[in-house]
């Protein structure tokens, strides 16, 4: 299997008149997330499901995502929030293996950093170790294995950042 997981674009700033969870996408983060989508699209990936943090920032990164033809389908998931927790997504995976196991075999996830980052160190390493760093609208690659637990099991085949997709 085949899991990216997404940093949403570059987002309004913080303020006091918007709370985090509601703070959108800039003119130029949607611009760039597009330019990433597309060049994503024009390397043939298609992903089988988009999955993104609740917050409004990653669900318009989602949105652009899904625009740009990478997929059908798409969904909020509450566990890419920032508070978010790896196993409530590894309990997901288990479930649709177990549902059906060709149904899911390019998977997006849309969040936030440093949590996606972390999770991809998890997934790799075992444990998180700070030393990954996912820039706004940039891309980490991990192979899953087809079956049992992925953490300290997959293999990382891309981290990139925008400027190398554009």
């Amino acid at each position: 299997m085949e899991l990216y997981l997404i940093r949403h674009g570059i987002a309004v700033e913080r303020d006091a008149c918007i709370s985090d969870e509601d703070r959108p996408l800039t003119d130029k983060g949607r611009q760039k997330t597009d330019k990433v989508a597309k060049r994503l699209r024009d390397m043939g990936l298609r992903f089988d499901m988009i999955l993104a943090s609740p917050l409004v920032r990653s669900r318009q990164t989602a949105a652009i995502l899904k625009a740009a033809n990478l997929s059908s389908h798409m969904q909020e998931f509450p566990p890419l929030a920032p508070e978010g927790n790896i196993q409530d997504w590894i309990s997901w995976l288990e479930t649709q293996r177990r549902q059906d196991a060709s149904k899911v075999q390019c998977l997006a996830l849309v969040g936030h950093q440093p949590n996606l980052a972390n999770w991809a160190e998890t997934l790799v390493w075992g444990q998180i170790k700070e030393k990954l760093e996912l820039k706004k609208a940039g891309v980490i690659g991990l192979h899953l294995p087809d079956s049992g637990m992925p953490i300290a099991k997959s293999e990382l085949f891309l981290l990139t950042s925008p400027k190398w997709l554009i």
